[in-house]
C-alpha cells in the first residue's frame, strides 16, 4: 500500500505494517442494512436493529417519542450514545446512582442492573460485548458467527476503571484538534471513535487504506452514503480467495470489516455523510497516542499490550 502521509493515522507504527504471518483464512464484510430490513424489536415508540461481530453486539434504536431498556445481572460494561446534538436525552440509573444525560453525549455503565429512559425524537446506540448472550441471539447475523471467525483476537477485558465502575458521561462535544485522530473514548471493552462526519464526496486522491492484523472495524453509517472498498490478500490456495468488495451502503447502516484486509470508505453523498468507528477491545495503538483518547485518565491501559 502506498500511504497518505497527510493523514494523521499514518504516524501509527500500525498502520499498514504488520509483524505476523500472513492469514490464510478470511472471511468477507458483514454489512447490515437498517434503512432496508425490518426492526428485530419494535415497541411504542421505538424500532431496534441488532447486529454482531465477534466480540460485540450493536443495537441500533430510532426513538419516535419515548423508549426504555434495562439490563439485569449486566456481566460486564456496556455503553450507550445519542450521536445528535438534536436527538433525545438519557435518564440513566445504574450502580446506585442516576444521570441525566444531554444528547450528543456517550456513557458508560457499569455492570449489573441498570435501566436507560429516553425521551425524545432521535437516534441511540446501544454496545455490548458478546457475554450478553440475549441480545447476541436477536442479531440479524447471528448465524455468521456459528463458528468464530478467523484472524479475530479474542476479547480481553482492559483494567479496571480508576475509581472502579461506576457510571460516567461525557459530552461528545470535544473541541478538534488537527494533530488528532478523530474523538475517541475507551472503556474496559470498547473504543469509540467518533466523527460529526463531512459535506459532499471524500477526495478520491485522498482515500486510506490500510489494514489491521487481529481486530474488526465496525463501521457505523449514521448519515449520507458510503462505498466500502474491501480486498482481501490472495495466498496459493485459490480457494481461499475473496473478490475485491465495493459495496455501495445508505444509512443507517454497519459494515463489520475482517482483518487482514484493506479497507478505506468513501463517502459518497452530496449532503452530510458520517461514519463512526467502534473497536471490542480497545485498540492499544490509538491509545499509546497521547491525547487522543480524551477520558485516558479514567480508563488505563494495561501494564502490557494485549496482541489487539
Amino acid at each position: 500500500m502506498v500511504l497518505d502521509r497527510t493523514d494523521v493515522r499514518s504516524t501509527l507504527a500500525s498502520y499498514g505494517a504488520t509483524t505476523r504471518p500472513m492469514a490464510t483464512e478470511f472471511v468477507p464484510c458483514e454489512y447490515a442494512r437498517f434503512y432496508d430490513t425490518e426492526p428485530r424489536e419494535a415497541a411504542a415508540g421505538a424500532r431496534t436493529w441488532y447486529v454482531r461481530g465477534q466480540n460485540f453486539v450493536l443495537a441500533y434504536t430510532q426513538v419516535d417519542s419515548t423508549a426504555e431498556f434495562a439490563r439485569t445481572h449486566q456481566r460486564d460494561e456496556y455503553v450507550v450514545f445519542v450521536p445528535d446534538r438534536d436527538g433525545p436525552s438519557l435518564d440513566i440509573t445504574a450502580g446506585g446512582e442516576r444521570a441525566n444525560v444531554a444528547p450528543y453525549s456517550i456513557a458508560f455503565i457499569p455492570p449489573g442492573d441498570s435501566r436507560v429512559k429516553v425521551t425524545g425524537t432521535g437516534q441511540v446506540v446501544r454496545l455490548f460485548s458478546v457475554l450478553a448472550e440475549d441480545l447476541v441471539a436477536r442479531c440479524s447475523n447471528a448465524g455468521s458467527y456459528a463458528q468464530p471467525h478467523p484472524n479475530v483476537a479474542p476479547l480481553v477485558p482492559w483494567p479496571d476503571p480508576v475509581g472502579g465502575f461506576k457510571l460516567r458521561v461525557y459530552s461528545l462535544d470535544a473541541a478538534k484538534d488537527p494533530t488528532r485522530f478523530g474523538t475517541i473514548f475507551r472503556s474496559t471493552n470498547f473504543m469509540v471513535n467518533y466523527g460529526d462526519g463531512t459535506v459532499g464526496p471524500r477526495n478520491t486522491q485522498r482515500l486510506s487504506p490500510h489494514s489491521h492484523d487481529d481486530f474488526e472495524q465496525c463501521s457505523l453509517v449514521l448519515q449520507g452514503e458510503y462505498v466500502h472498498h474491501i480486498r482481501l490478500p490472495w495466498t496459493s490456495n485459490l480457494e481461499n480467495w475473496i473478490e475485491d468488495d465495493h459495496t455501495r451502503i445508505g444509512s443507517p447502516s454497519v459494515a463489520i470489516i475482517p482483518p487482514p484486509s484493506i479497507h478505506t470508505s468513501q463517502a459518497i453523498g452530496s449532503g452530510r455523510n458520517q461514519l463512526i468507528d467502534i473497536f471490542s477491545p480497545p485498540r492499544f495503538d490509538l491509545s499509546e497516542r497521547e491525547g487522543w483518547v480524551l477520558n485516558a485518565a479514567d480508563y488505563p491501559m494495561p501494564e502490557r499490550a494485549h496482541d489487539v
